[in-house]
């Protein structure tokens, strides 16, 4: 490849010639309308408030496409850029939420502002990757326009912010310049990228000498070849010339660019690549030097893109540009942003006493980039990848095409198709499928396909990752991510429990910054229903992901390839792979869209043995046999030799004498677990008596059933997410402690001092907290003031089936949970308190706790996730189950009462608990009338008019039973149903 690049860059004698004018009629370089590297501006790119445009397939304006569609000419681009972060609402009253319903609900199938449409600047190719076309396929090329991009009639550049100069074609260089191309045009900074050594045409060539004389600054990306290259040349020294030149050393350093080290050869680095390189394409002499030197004199850029750095140096060479651009906003922007993200990029602290997994860490690498860097290259000689297919094309159904060519034409091989359905994901010859289909005919007489998966892919940028619970998969993703996370504009980090993992999906709008709101898909000639506002929330973050700009997605312990709600394959949500943007998964499953995981194992004896001994103590022989049995016993286990190692740190007590108490703790009961949750537990029961150890050293601490085992009791409720210790603590201070006996002044004393004793119970919470992270029962989180447990404790922590631990879990979120703080959370106690699918209510509340749940928690809940995050189905089903808890609570108010009421009260007879408590069962049943009232409004935003209409009926006889037919709330909802008639009878008309 070196010598093929050094080839090719080898020109005849220029000395009496200048470089600009050298003949270009071997040189190769996209026009405008075909290189990806080269951004069209529109007339008006206004950039809406989340800096994002919509999905290129979304209805546009017709005005806006027929001003843009008659240009001849690309007129320079005015951006305007706001100071964003999409603001979600948060902690919203039940009021204000009404009152946004209102206003969406006012104007059905309306939007005041036209959908700007946005070109990115390059899709799936590059412009210095030499294409040899058949003459068929050529024709077939130009006679077409590729999805996301129009065709321009001529090219007159007028202005153009940034040219961008390069030199090279391997991996790391051209995925570096796309993201910075990228990330410059996503703030509205027009860029020109080209190659011009592999240009091949005088036409092509000619408009990136354009590019170069209009252009306001020039980066020149500098490797270690470029100074062979006599463009890269050129363009250091014309853009010096003008006083605009922005270097980006790309694996160099300002130092290693000396003059003198290159042409002696001086050094490791410039002992192959040195010499005196202008005769490699017979420059001269002086000017190879006064270009070369032109680096030392530049000062206020000093740009390096080292392997560790690429995401500083990028976001630090916008912010530069955008100041220098006079472009304040984005440089603010991105300073707000990197605050974020430094907050809340990863949910885990990093471990610093990260044990092993190296050769995993490089097959990790390797997997997503094909290729192993730094040290890991002499860590890792096992794996080893395959010969490069030439003549090698993905296909990616009918809508998502995905064109990898590689080489020649393939006239004579048949295409190899990317499918995806709901069963396999496999590379599969369309000719070699039909043999096999019918060969199978033959034998069987029906089809019956063995499920196979496919090989692990390599360079695809997608990895799975399956293991036992508790093997270390989590402590893998997050080292490899901290290791890694300069190489990605961010690491998006997604719950994978199949109840919350497409609302953890959806809360990544606001790191992408993208709006996945219904108020965003309103329009004027149509109302979407619930399925397709679902899939365009999700088709706006894909969309995101499958730019140019590198992600992370980290898809953390995914428990079903199915989404719990409608059942929709995982698989959708992600962005097609082969991308810029990279996926993990870990997993307990075997195996996940039918790929072959890289499957975790144990750690070896000495990793597993450093992971439990504490730093400072030596044992005998005989306690490091006993360390050993413990190890066997555990089954390696990496959370459960992580406790050991905890407890024989924290405590004076010798691994021979702990695995005695450990043997000694008397086994709990499994027969009511059901076999799925006690297979976990089944196969290593002296796990489960260490927890019991554990438990009970928090108890002889601290007294019986101590604040540190209720927080770990309590933890199985919550959701898989990061859990405040405050909100945990609130709820175990809910679940009563074993005393032997309360006096009654024990009780008065309490009430009295209760406001006294804050600071100290904050103080135990503090302490309670820490002695769960220093037994490495929980780990802490980056988010300050919370904690995470395994799924492993939390598992057992519901077994233990402690009697109030989760009806303290819901008191505490419905008293102290916030919508915006602690989503999760808020649907957690919701799974508990409703029939959700087949699974029965756990927790039950009286009437008045219930309609506290309903004004606090439900109603906010389930109209943030429906305007908010589109999730249509899920708030849908939330009221509706909430519907049928309060028609229940209703009836329960109706059924007659005992006899010894009659004639106890103002001398009348009390037939029902209605009668007994009237003011209480009218808030009831006004209550009632607001849900069904909400999900009326809900269902005219889905074009359900028809059963939207029978919900705000019974909402208007209850509120004109009890209000009165005047009541501003009954007018109101009567408002409600006449639009609702009107656009029944108008669906009438149209059909």
């Amino acid at each position: 490849m070196d010598n093929q690049e050094e080839s090719s860059s080898t020109f005849g004698p220029l000395a009496a010639m200048s470089l600009r004018n050298m003949s270009s009629s071997s040189s190769a370089f996209f026009s405008a309308n075909q290189s990806p590297f080269f951004s069209p501006r529109t007339s008006s790119c206004h950039l809406s408030d989340t800096l994002r445009h919509e999905p290129s397939n979304d209805r546009i304006n017709l005005d806006a496409v027929a001003s843009t569609s008659t240009s001849s000419v690309i007129p320079e681009q005015q951006c305007t850029i706001s100071d964003v972060v999409a603001a979600s609402p948060v902690a919203c009253t039940s009021g204000d939420m009404q009152q946004r319903l209102d206003r969406i609900s006012s104007s059905p199938g309306i939007s005041g502002s036209p959908i700007s449409g946005y070109c990115h600047p390059y899709d799936d190719c590059y412009s210095g990757q030499k294409e040899k076309r058949s003459k068929k396929g050529r024709n077939q090329k130009s006679s077409s326009t590729p999805p996301g991009s129009r065709p321009i009639p001529s090219y007159r550049l007028t202005s153009c912010d940034v040219f961008i100069g390069l030199h090279g074609r391997k991996p790391p260089l051209v995925r570096f310049s796309k993201w910075l191309c990228a990330e410059l045009e996503i703030h509205g900074i027009s860029c020109f990228v080209s190659d011009r050594a592999s240009c091949r045409n005088s036409n092509k060539l000619v408009i990136a000498e354009k590019a170069m004389d209009v252009a306001s600054f020039g980066i020149v990306i500098i490797t270690r070849k470029s100074f062979k290259n006599p463009y890269t040349i050129e363009e250091l020294k014309f853009f010096s010339g003008k006083k605009n030149l922005v270097p980006i050393y790309f694996d160099l350093s300002p130092f290693d660019c000396l003059v003198r080290d290159i042409i002696e050869k001086r050094g490791e680095l410039w002992e192959k690549h040195g010499g005196e390189l202008w005769h490699l394409y017979g420059g001269l002499k002086q000017e190879w030097k006064d270009a070369v030197h032109a680096l030392s004199r530049v000062e206020e850029w000093k740009l390096e893109a080292q392997d560790g750095n690429w995401r500083d140096c990028i976001l630090e060479t916008v912010t530069l540009l955008a100041m220098r651009l006079g472009r304040r906003s984005v440089a603010e922007h991105l300073r707000k942003w990197k605050e974020k993200i430094k907050e809340e990029e990863l949910p885990f602290t990093r471990n610093e006493n990260f044990i092993g997994r190296k050769k995993e860490l490089s097959q990790l690498e390797f997997m997503l980039f094909g290729d192993v860097s730094g040290d890991s290259k002499q860590d890792y000689i096992e794996l080893k990848a395959k010969s490069k297919r030439r003549h090698f094309t993905i296909g990616r159904g009918k809508s998502n095409v995905l064109d990898e060519r590689n080489g020649s034409s393939r006239e004579d091989k048949e295409p190899v198709l990317w499918k995806e359905s709901e069963k396999e994901i496999e590379m599969q010859s369309i000719e070699f499928a039909q043999r096999h289909y019918r060969s199978r005919l033959k034998r069987s007489g029906k089809y019956t396909r063995k499920k196979r998966g496919m090989k692990i892919l390599y360079g695809k940028g997608i990895a799975c990752i399956s293991g036992d619970s508790g093997i270390g998969k989590t402590e893998l993703i997050l080292e490899f991510a901290y290791r890694f996370h300069q190489r990605y504009k961010m690491v998006l980090w997604i719950g994978g429990e199949s109840r919350y993992i497409k609302q953890n999906y959806l809360n990544l709008r606001s790191f992408l910054e993208v709006d996945v709101s219904v108020e965003n898909s309103l329009e004027k000639t149509s109302i979407k229903g619930f399925e397709e506002h679902e899939a365009a929330a999700i088709s706006r973050v894909r969309k995101e992901l499958m730019r140019n700009i590198p992600y992370l997605v980290i898809i953390d312990n995914l428990e079903s390839e199915h989404d719990w709600w409608d059942h929709k394959l995982v698989m959708d949500l992600l962005p097609r792979f082969g991308g810029e943007t990279h996926v993990i998964i870990s997993t307990c499953l075997p195996r996940v869209m039918n790929l072959e995981p890289l499957k975790l194992s144990y750690l070896s004896g000495v990793e597993a043995m450093s992971l439990m001994l504490p730093s400072g103590k030596d044992y005998t022989v005989a306690e490091m046999d006993a360390l050993r049995t413990i190890e066997e016993k555990l089954g390696r286990l990496t959370l459960g030799l992580a406790i050991i190692g905890g407890i024989l740190s924290e405590l004076p007590i010798t691994p021979s004498r702990l695995l005695d108490t450990i043997n000694r703790m008397p086994l709990k009961e499994m027969s009511s677990w059901s076999s799925k949750e006690a297979h976990a537990f089944r196969k290593n029961t002296f796990l489960l008596q260490l927890f019991d150890v554990c438990f009970s050293v928090f108890d002889h601490a601290d007294g019986p059933r101590s604040l540190a085992t209720r927080m770990v009791l309590v933890s199985g409720w919550f959701a898989s997410s990061a859990i405040p210790v405050s909100l945990l603590a609130l709820a175990a201070h809910k679940i009563p402690r074993k005393h032997k006996a309360t006096c009654l002044w024990r009780k008065l004393l309490k009430s009295l001092t209760c406001g006294l004793t804050s600071s100290h119970t904050k103080k135990s919470e503090l302490e309670a907290s820490s002695l769960l992270l220093s037994f490495n029962i929980a780990r802490n989180c980056a988010k300050k003031g919370c904690i995470q447990f395994n799924e492993l404790i939390k598992l057992y922590a519901r077994k233990r089936e402690v009697t109030g631990s989760s009806q303290a879990m819901v008191q505490a979120v419905i008293s102290q949970g916030s919508i915006s703080q602690h989503l999760d959370h808020l649907w957690a106690a919701c799974f508990l308190l409703f029939e959700f699918g087949h699974n029965p209510a756990v927790v039950e509340l009286e009437v008045s706790e219930l309609l506290h749940l309903v004004k606090k928690v439900v109603l906010p809940l389930a109209i943030q996730s429906f305007i908010t995050y589109s999730r249509c189905t899920a708030a849908l089903e939330l009221l509706r189950l909430c519907t049928n808890a309060l028609e229940a609570a209703d009836h329960t108010l109706v059924t007659p009462v005992d006899k010894w009421f009659d004639k106890s009260l103002c001398w009348r007879s009390i037939q029902t608990h209605a009668q007994l408590n009237p003011c209480l069962w009218q808030e009831l049943a006004l209550c009632r009338a607001t849900v069904l009232e909400t999900r009326a409004k809900l269902m005219l935003r889905g074009a359900q008019f028809d059963i939207g209409s029978d919900l705000i009926k019974k909402a208007i006889f209850i509120r004109s039973s009890i209000c009165g037919e005047d009541h501003p709330d009954t007018i109101f909802a009567r408002e409600t149903l006449s639009k609702l008639t009107r656009l029944i009878s108008n669906v009438q008309i149209h059909s």
